[in-house]
């Protein structure tokens, strides 16, 4: 490398026959096989300057500073600011050998080249090497759950994909924690930078950094010791006081003598330890899939099917991975059932590899039957084109890169033939390039409000053959949401008996870079075709309602159309708190636009004068009724003493510590009961002022009696698939904003205020309704605010500890054995109630 002269600097570069150069310029870096930087001509600063590219003493290129650099036309006034450059290195300096880099102005004078080793110091040429090419791309998430996550990727000229598989390290407040391999599948990642997905981490931070103090986290590259983005970072990772606190006082044990060691493993006991969740599904997933094996092995053994009908699997197949399709077909040849057909249907992909494939495992094995179709026609078509050659009793669908799991069949044709079910659907995951199970679609039995908003039901789907055809075929119209439609014009000709969901994982959809299930981003047809399937779907039940997209996801939002308003009551108790009581009655009346809406105020034993002088004022409201109920507090008794004083066709029980700003709720609430059958209690979507979730529907379970789903989610988060932005069928809603038909409620009895006066009433009449054969509607579109029991402050308050216990314990005993309650049809029989719900997994063996 040659140094420049003093005289040589950019302020006074050297002339070959005039003293003082027009060009000024700098270049920023040589990064990564870049050349980053900028120049212009004194003279006509508007037109871009020609800047020659000199290698190993050769010009080889020329290039424009004709990019924009703002910072650098602001500071020196200039009249354009397309002065920058970011020009690559031709693809023949990656060859491992060192180059010598020099660039010139126009006329010939030097533009220098920054040194590497020496800030400050410019340079007339500067040798590039091998490691000079390289390029990272990096970011550290953070730490979730006491996990550090993030991602890094490489390449080593800019003419290469960038790749994963990298090697980081990681420390602690300057000590070494550990090394590991970034080899996790982050399909947005792969996405962005079109390169490898298996390039994301997970680092698991041990118990002793929970300690209440800040820790100094640093994540860098190996070998080349490469600092990621977003590091280091300064983080504390208490989670949990009980567990923070236990954390400490293990730590201190460890300092104290020997005859403390029994102490210090008692202490260790009690540190809760975080069952299995989601962050690690795919070790969950393979010892489950081992085990659902075993059991299926069992009941094999004990009850042997009665008859074993032939189903026909049918697969269009349109330019697969060979590998991946190789594996979809292999996943059938070793099912456990036996009695299947596979009927391959090419697409017209005009690959003679293919091809190929699908004649070989044809004559290989009789039950595989393939056909070609001449030209590409969809997904809908090709479908059809196998129903047609189906022979079998059922029908499942399979998509031609996904796999099976080995006791699919037998599952789906047991449950069929129990059940007398006629379409059967079963749980799924997905599968990545590295074999990794994540993402599982863990569903509810089976629940048509939610099916409007999007199609939970997927994979796998199992089809009794007669009522296929008696349906009809896929409509080409709607490919890319083919199946949607397909399921709701089924579900239109059957009744809720006939349609089962299979709770198992029997089904692995592949999540390759260019699938649906990695992206949506080209696949803007698939959410126009499903708004349409399910626009349609409504005209044909005669359902007025305006379809769409929410966030242009397929997932859809429905507007109902319903002009009806029956009168409605709102009954709210409360016990002085007059700001927030006012705040409540005050926000309803002012705002809501429901025309015919009354209000009920029970007033359980106020005694404050300002309580008094504002029901005194708010009396002079002419839909305001106040009904004093001199008791001791019990939620049920005020909520059923004011049902009675009610003429209404719908009851809203209300907290008085809900606030509701939006000023359609009630209509929205109402248009949810109005416009499908059978809808008996509506709930809606609470916040916490900070904004995160407080309710969003209620799963039931005698651990927890009742658990809010999404608790502490953010306001405004999708959920589990969805499942805070869209409505639903639910088993229960909370009480505090519960919308209620008025006749139903007296025929279950009302709340018991007997045996549950405070707490799980609310429960305990979900529960009643639901048995009843009647639909709860989780109504994801109707939003309030709710300072959870500001009323009647929390029930795990020493006072009230004993008075909750036998509330538990009553509605434990009430609901014992009933199916509805030990295991809750809306909310996947996978998750644990007791933690993060739709996060924490239980045990495999518990659900087995």
């Amino acid at each position: 490398m040659t140094q420049i002269p003093t005289d040589k600097l950019l302020t006074k570069p050297s002339l070959p026959n005039r003293e003082i150069s027009p060009f000024r310029g700098v270049v920023d870096n040589t990064k990564a096989g870049f050349l980053y930087g900028w120049a212009f001509n004194i003279n006509n600063p508007s037109v871009p300057v020609g800047i020659h590219l000199i290698i190993d003493g050769q010009e080889v290129a020329q290039f424009l500073c004709n990019l924009s650099r703002l910072d650098v036309s602001e500071t020196l006034k200039l009249p354009s600011p397309r002065v920058g450059f970011n020009f690559p290195l031709p693809e023949t300096c990656f060859d491992h050998k060192p180059h010598e880099i020099g660039l010139r102005f126009p006329d010939r004078t030097i533009l220098p080249l920054p040194d590497p080793g020496n800030p400050g110091r410019q340079l007339e040429t500067l040798l590039l090497t091998e490691k000079d090419y390289n390029d990272y791309r990096s970011h550290v998430d953070g730490i979730f759950k006491g996990w550090l996550r993030g991602w890094v990727c490489k390449r080593e000229t800019p003419y290469q994909p960038w790749k994963g598989n990298l090697v980081i390290s990681v420390s602690v407040d300057g000590v070494a924690l550990t090394t590991a391999r970034a080899d996790h599948y982050r399909g947005d990642v792969a996405e962005n930078l079109k390169g490898n997905p298996s390039c994301g981490f997970e680092v698991y931070l041990p118990l002793s950094l929970r300690d209440r103090r800040i820790h100094q986290f640093e994540v860098k590259i190996l070998p080349d010791n490469v600092t990621l983005q977003n590091s280091p970072f300064s983080s504390s990772l208490v989670q949990d006081d009980l567990e923070t606190r236990l954390v400490e006082l293990e730590a201190t044990i460890g300092n104290l003598h020997r005859q403390l060691t029994a102490l210090r493993r008692n202490v260790r006991d009690l540190i809760p330890r975080r069952p299995p969740n989601l962050t690690h599904y795919d070790e969950w997933a393979r010892q489950y899939q081992n085990a659902l094996f075993k059991k299926t092995e069992a009941l094999r053994a004990l009850t042997p099917l009665a008859s074993q009908p032939l189903i026909s699997v049918l697969c269009p197949v349109w330019n697969p991975l060979e590998e991946d399709f190789r594996e979809a077909i292999d996943s059938v040849l070793h099912q456990t059932y036996q009695n299947w057909e596979l009927i391959l249907v090419d697409d017209g992909s005009q690959n003679p590899e293919i091809s190929e494939l699908m004649r070989g495992y044809a004559k290989q094995d009789k039950r595989i039957r393939s056909f070609f179709l001449k030209k590409n026609q969809g997904i809908a078509e090709a479908t059809n084109e196998a129903i047609r050659h189906a022979k079998g009793a059922y029908i499942a669908f399979f998509d031609h890169d996904d796999r099976l799991s080995p006791v699919a069949l037998e599952l789906m044709i047991r449950a069929a033939l129990t059940t007398k079910a006629k379409l059967l659907y079963s749980d799924e995951d997905k599968i990545d390039p590295s074999g990794h199970y994540l993402e599982p679609n863990l569903k509810p039995d089976f629940n048509y409000r939610y099916l409007l908003g999007c199609n939970y039901i997927c994979h796998l789907t199992m089809v009794e053959a007669e009522t296929l055809r008696a349906v009809g075929l896929l409509e080409k119209r709607y490919d890319g949401a083919q199946d949607h439609d397909l399921i709701l014009r089924l579900v239109e000709s059957l009744d809720n008996a006939s349609i089962f969901h299979v709770r198992e994982v029997l089904y692995h959809w592949r999540k390759a870079q260019n699938s649906t299930a990695a992206t949506l981003a080209n696949k803007d047809y698939a959410v126009t075709a499903g708004i349409a399937a399910v626009q349609e779907h409504l005209k044909r039940q005669a359902i007025k309602g305006h379809v769409s997209s929410i966030d242009k996801l397929s997932i859809y939002k429905i507007d109902w159309a319903t002009h009806s308003q029956p009168q409605v009551s709102v009954i709210i108790p409360f016990r002085d708190q007059s700001e927030m009581t006012q705040h409540c009655v005050e926000a309803l009346l002012k705002h809501q636009n429901y025309k015919n809406m009354s209000l009920i105020l029970v007033d359980n034993f106020s005694v404050e004068t300002k309580t008094l002088a504002f029901l005194q004022e708010v009396q002079n409201d002419p839909r305001v009724k106040v009904l004093r109920i001199e008791e001791n507090f019990n939620f049920a008794r005020l909520n059923n003493e004011a049902a009675k004083h009610s003429k209404a066709d719908y009851l809203l029980f209300l907290n008085n510590d809900v606030i509701i700003h939006q000023e359609d709720f009630i209509k929205l609430m109402m248009m949810e009961a109005l416009s499908i059958p059978h809808v008996a209690i509506v709930g809606a979507r609470l916040l916490y002022p900070n904004g995160t979730i407080q309710h969003a529907g209620v799963a039931v379970g005698p651990d927890v009696i009742g658990a809010h789903m999404h608790r502490a989610r953010p306001g405004h988060d999708y959920g589990y698939i969805g499942r805070i932005r869209l409505s639903q069928e639910v088993t229960a809603v909370t009480g505090a904003t519960m919308l209620i038909k008025k006749e139903l409620f007296e025929a279950v009895g009302g709340f018991d205020e007997k045996g549950l006066p405070v707490a799980y009433n609310d429960v305990d009449l979900c529960l009643k309704i639901r048995q009843a054969g009647w639909k709860i509607i989780y109504c994801a579109d109707a939003i309030a605010e709710h300072f959870e029991s500001f009323s009647r402050k929390s029930d795990d308050r020493p006072e009230h500890e004993e008075r909750f216990f036998h509330e538990r314990e009553h509605i434990k005993e009430r609901w014992q054995g009933v199916p509805l309650f030990e295991n809750d049809p809306a909310y996947p029989r996978y998750f644990s109630e007791d933690g993060e719900t739709f996060f924490d997994l239980r045990d495999f063996a518990t659900i087995m």
